[in-house]
């Protein structure tokens, strides 16, 4: 999260209700030779810089200009016309794993993903896909859906689905869960996804590269999908709607059966490697982090502990927090210099037009000697009742930070505890708070899986975080000359 009193409005969400809703079904593939459209690109021109915003912006420098190069070599592929220049390539500032591509040509991918990887021909796996959805036309059929079903009643009722039913007041509170969590980009149909590989292997293939490429960078993800949710603890699971790409697991063998028999062709490991040595892992300190339960922010110097089992996802406006019993999200709005008002605001601003969300009372109370109020609103929904909380504090006399949280009606509240963890950070323990970085190094005689693994910048589960982090099985040894990424401190 961002130190911005910005919020993403119901005016920002407009544009992206046409281009990144859920889709209708999957269908035959529109001629890939069709050059892309000014309408398309307009469209896709306008929505670039909220897209940019929301993901944590362009990254700059040699890493970005290699990912770029990369995903315009495999546009060309395409056979639309014009494709290098008509394509925009980014790589932007997110500790997601994550890509996905919007009309007009704009193609995307998080820096976490690219260090997931492990040779290009993964690189122009992940960016020939979004390019398939682009030359597929997938958001153009979105857009179609969206007319009968905006991004409320798609990715707004996965969230109400699970806590609030498929009703008004569900969709209008899901909105406000969603709004700042990066989660605007929900979702392809699997029909598309599953076309979108089709192309990008196709385009690795055209390219020369290794077409079993596909199915190694989605096997990875997979692999680092399973990890996070153990880390997380035995009640923890990654929520579906947390990627724009669900389920790579289940994608693996489909990308991989298409590859055999087909001759190997390049990976460019070490180009690859040398092309990203140095990039960014994990959380942008500018964006706060998180360190297991706990998330630390030491530019806006607070500090709390996420419930055990729940699955925390930051985002560069918001940090989301997801359990089987709650969902909560901790984030910023304009603070006038009164809590009890910026309480009712906010319980405003998560009713929306639709309903007048008002909290029972409004009580003030002081968190670890920060100002602090709250309050609780029961709402009705298809499903049952829930209860909608918010939870501010005064850091400032022009700053307020807030939680809101939802949970079944009478329920214990699990997010009691993350409510009273809210602290101020010191000077010290901000300092502490640097980035981690990939450092590719060469394997030397003598190294094993256990002696690097035991340089990963982590407390906890060093050996299976380098296993994932370079596609090592768990037999999988070291070879002297291999070169392998290790994850360490910045400083």
């Amino acid at each position: 999260m961002r130190p911005t009193y910005k919020t993403l409005a119901l005016l920002s969400v407009a544009p992206f209700t046409l281009a990144l809703t859920s889709c209708v079904g999957g269908g035959a593939i529109p001629s890939a030779s069709t050059p892309i459209t000014q309408a398309e690109a307009q469209q896709g021109a306008e929505l670039h810089p909220q897209l940019l915003e929301e993901f944590g912006g362009a990254m700059a420098g040699s890493q970005a200009s290699y990912v770029e190069s990369v995903g315009k070599n495999i546009a060309v592929h395409t056979g639309l016309g014009n494709a290098r220049e008509a394509f925009t390539v980014s790589l932007v500032n997110s500790s997601v794993n994550n890509a996905f591509a919007i009309p007009g040509g704009y193609i995307y991918t998080t820096r976490q993903l690219v260090t997931l990887m492990n040779n290009e021909a993964e690189l122009a796996a992940v960016l020939g896909h979004e390019v398939g959805h682009v030359a597929a036309r997938h958001s153009q059929r979105r857009q179609q859906a969206a007319q009968r079903n905006t991004l409320l009643g798609a990715a707004g009722a996965i969230l109400s689905g699970i806590l609030l039913g498929d009703t008004a007041i569900g969709e209008t509170l899901s909105r406000g869960f969603l709004q700042g969590s990066q989660m605007l980009t929900l979702k392809f149909s699997r029909t598309q996804e599953l076309q979108a590989d089709d192309l990008g292997i196709q385009y690795l293939q055209s390219a020369g590269y290794d077409m079993r490429a596909m199915g190694t960078v989605l096997a990875s993800l997979a692999a680092q999908n399973a990890l996070d949710a153990r880390l997380q603890g035995s009640n923890a699971s990654i929520p579906q709607w947390a990627s724009t790409h669900p389920d790579p697991a289940s994608r693996v063998q489909s990308a991989l059966t298409k590859a055999q028999g087909q001759p190997a062709g390049q990976t460019r490991r070490d180009l690859f490697l040398a092309g990203v040595d140095g990039l960014t892992y994990g959380d942008d300190p500018k964006q706060g982090v998180i360190e297991g339960s706990q998330f630390i922010h030491p530019e806006l110097r607070l500090t709390f502990t996420a419930p055990q089992g729940f699955y925390m996802v930051n985002s560069t406006r918001a940090v989301s927090i997801n359990g089987q019993s709650g969902k909560a999200q901790m984030t910023m709005a304009a603070y006038s210099g009164s809590l009890a008002d910026y309480v009712r605001q906010q319980f405003s601003t998560l009713g929306g037009k639709e309903q007048d969300l008002r909290p029972a009372s409004v009580q003030s109370t002081t968190v670890n000697g920060i100002p602090a109020a709250y309050g609780t609103a029961r709402v009705t929904s298809g499903s049952g009742q829930v209860d909608v909380m918010v939870f501010a504090y005064e850091f400032a006399r022009d700053r307020a930070y807030h939680f809101a949280a939802i949970i079944p009606a009478g329920q214990t509240n699990p997010f009691a505890a993350m409510f009273q963890s809210m602290r101020r950070i010191s000077a010290a323990e901000a300092a502490d708070v640097v980035a981690r970085r990939l450092d590719v190094v060469t394997v030397q005689r003598g190294d094993t899986v256990q002696s690097l693994s035991s340089r990963m910048a982590y407390d906890d589960a060093r050996e299976e975080r380098f296993r994932v982090l370079n596609a090592l099985g768990t037999d999988d040894a070291l070879v002297p000359g291999q070169k392998v990424k290790l994850v360490v401190r910045a400083r």
